[in-house]
């Protein structure tokens, strides 16, 4: 394989059909593994890491003391983007479901969090003065929430609707408050094996020097892999979830 050798330590984010013992990974998506990164680190943090990655730096770029809120706090990509956010100097508010999850979003650096059960939009605005700078959306029915909890000239990032698909938006709701909704997907920017490359050294980076920690993932074998996608399903899991042949 081009620019790899027997023996060399390799991972992938893109690659279909990774449920499986062996996978057959192009030489265009295999990243080279940094030795002081483990597979079990590279399994748990390359797909959620690298949205994160993308989130904060090509859909929004976020900027020192912005006011940033981040939807499902306590998930994979939500532990992350609240650590990257943080390193870039943003104030970061988590929102989440359960006082348990709400304690992971102050462990990673929370400013503040809500939960959902609260009313949220308002205290949002009430904490930032004026509303919030950039809001990353992943649960989809809180679409037009998001969208009042923004401020004037503000920003919704749309990258998930893990909640239910969102509700149609009139854009006149967008002209009418000067306001921004961006959609994002990784796979539209792991488009070569350069962005692949480039991106995954920058998220291995930051792990190694400590400028965002990766939580242990729980781990299940292969042959239970029913177990681990109940715990997903369950709403319980913090982190990440990964399989072991």
């Amino acid at each position: 394989m081009e620019g790899f050798k027997v023996g060399d330590n390799i991972c992938f984010a893109d690659v279909p059909f990774a449920h499986a013992e062996l996978v057959a990974v192009p030489a265009t998506h295999a990243l080279p593994l940094p030795a002081n990164i483990s597979f079990e680190t590279a399994a748990a943090v390359l797909l959620q890491g690298l949205t994160a990655q993308y989130l904060t730096q090509d859909s929004y770029p976020v900027k020192m003391n912005e006011q940033v809120i981040i939807h499902a706090y306590a998930g994979g990509v939500g532990q992350l983007l609240v650590q990257i956010c943080k390193m870039k100097g943003a104030v970061v508010t988590g929102l989440t479901s359960s006082n348990e999850k709400a304690s992971v979003a102050r462990h990673n650096g929370a400013d503040e969090v809500f939960l959902y059960s609260d009313d949220w939009v308002n205290k949002i605005k009430t904490f930032t003065g004026r509303g919030a700078d950039v809001i990353y959306e992943s649960v989809g029915t809180t679409l037009l929430q998001s969208l009042e909890a923004t401020r004037e000239c503000g920003t919704v990032v749309f990258y998930g609707f893990a909640g239910g698909n969102p509700p149609h938006i009139d854009p006149r709701l967008l002209m009418d408050g000067s306001k921004t909704l961006v959609g994002g997907d990784l796979w539209g920017y792991l488009t070569s094996k350069m962005e692949r490359v480039n991106r995954s050294s920058e998220l291995f980076s930051w792990i190694s020097t400590g400028k965002i920690k990766i939580a242990p993932p729980t781990i299940f074998k292969l042959a239970n892999g029913k177990a681990g996608h109940d715990l997903l399903e369950s709403r319980k899991s913090t982190g990440k979830v990964i399989l072991i042949p």
